[in-house]
């Protein structure tokens, strides 16, 4: 009996041993050859072919390797671009605006025209920003402005005639990016200046600082410059928008300072920002400041990034803010205005130059009883355009065009303003 079975049992090891070696054997072998393969294929081009290179696990190797296993590759860190406006993915639909509830609306009619001046006077409240090569580029190939920043301190700022450069000094959440002695050192050298403390504090990718902690560092970096310069004139960062949420950040620093020095907030210069952007959590636009727990603010769509209405509302309802809280005594710059949203979303060259005389428009003429009183009330005392050229991602509004060596459109409508050629 047995010795039949023995050729049916000695056919059901080998099916058996080959099963096996299909199944455990077949599969490392086939892995071999596919990485032998994704080696080859990771050579560099300009080596490939080289039969006495060998093939190595380098950095390339293995970025090949991992994004044939769908797997996600390692990111180089790089700067990337602010997110102010969205993807490129325009809606083309009308203008809308939310505006946060329960809060009124500062209307129109009590702004009154305010004396026209000459080139000569007017030229000094005209200023602009970019880096300091750009600068002195544009100032070259005739663009005309009494004053101008660049986001830095200077201990010798280029010598422009009869133009002001205005110090800024930079801050973290830390405190002053640089030291107190290397402060006290181009204050020294620069007896008189306007100092400006900080860069939109209210922007997590720009100072990113809450409220409390700015009217801390704000009132180190003051003593700092007074206490070498007693002429320094100084003046609070501007917030990106002057809009019910941003107002509410710098009520929070005027009683933080309150509280912790018994006195008002000293200021020679009040500044602000006046952009037209999204105030909402994770979206485009300038975000919520550090510190604050809202989840929006103004929903802003994109079209009224240019809207003047919009632009002459929020500029009088901060002077309003700022007479109500003791200020209106005090000057007013807007040290950041202009647009920011690229070309193909709706702001071609001929939109830019003329929200730019619009705004003019308003600067020269815009006062009534919140104004500043030396200025025959009128709103604002200085204006800065965003910007001459700051090699950044936002050149929609550039005045000067490195590639020409010369002014662009803008340029040429800021030149015939400030000339009064319009």
């Amino acid at each position: 009996m047995r010795q039949k079975f023995w050729p049916l049992l000695i056919i059901l090891v080998g099916l058996g041993l080959l099963f096996a070696y299909f199944l455990f054997l077949r599969e490392p072998l086939k892995t071999t050859e596919h990485a032998q393969k994704t080696s080859t294929e990771s050579l560099p081009l300009d080596g490939a072919g080289d039969d006495d290179r060998p093939v190595t696990n380098t950095p390339q190797t293995l970025s090949f390797q991992v994004t044939q296993t769908n797997e996600p590759a390692p990111s180089t860190p790089t700067q990337t671009p602010q997110p102010i406006f969205p993807t490129r993915d325009p809606t083309g639909s009308q203008p809308t605006t939310e505006t946060t509830d329960g809060q009124a609306k500062v209307t129109l009619e009590s702004v009154h025209d305010a004396s026209p001046c000459s080139v000569q006077e007017c030229l000094p409240r005209f200023g602009t920003s970019g880096r300091q090569d750009m600068i002195v580029a544009a100032h070259k190939a005739g663009l005309p402005f009494g004053a101008y920043l660049t986001w830095y301190t200077a201990t010798s700022p280029p010598n422009l005639e009869g133009v002001q450069f205005w110090q800024l000094v930079n801050i973290t959440d830390a405190g002053p990016v640089q030291s107190t002695a290397e402060i006290e050192e181009i204050v020294a050298a620069n007896p008189g200046a306007v100092w400006i403390i900080g860069n939109e504090p209210d922007v997590a990718w720009q100072d990113n600082v809450p409220a409390a902690r700015y009217a801390e560092i704000y009132g180190d970096v003051y003593a700092i410059i007074k206490g070498k310069d007693p002429a320094a004139q100084i003046a609070i960062a501007g917030v990106a928008q002057p809009t019910p949420m941003r107002l509410s950040y710098l009520d929070d620093v005027l009683d933080t300072y309150q509280a912790l020095y018994d006195e008002p907030l000293p200021v020679d210069i009040w500044t602000i920002h006046v952009f037209i952007l999204r105030e909402e959590v994770d979206s485009w636009g300038v975000g919520i400041p550090p510190g604050m727990s809202q989840l929006k603010g103004e929903l802003y769509e994109i079209l009224d990034h240019n809207d003047i209405a919009i632009f002459r509302q929020n500029l009088i309802a901060f002077r309003a803010w700022m007479a109500e809280r003791g200020y209106a005594d005090k000057p007013l710059a807007v040290t950041e205005f202009g647009i920011l949203h690229p070309s193909d979303f709706g702001f071609p060259p001929g939109v830019v130059a003329e929200f730019m005389v619009e705004t003019f428009d308003f600067f020269m003429e815009a006062k009534n009883e919140t104004g500043y009183p030396a200025d025959e009330y009128r709103l604002v005392q200085w204006w800065f355009w965003y910007s001459v050229h700051d090699g950044g991602d936002f050149p929609t509004g550039n005045l000067y065009d490195p590639t020409l060596d010369g002014l662009t459109l803008a340029g040429k409508v800021f030149v015939a303003y400030v000339r009064g050629e319009r």
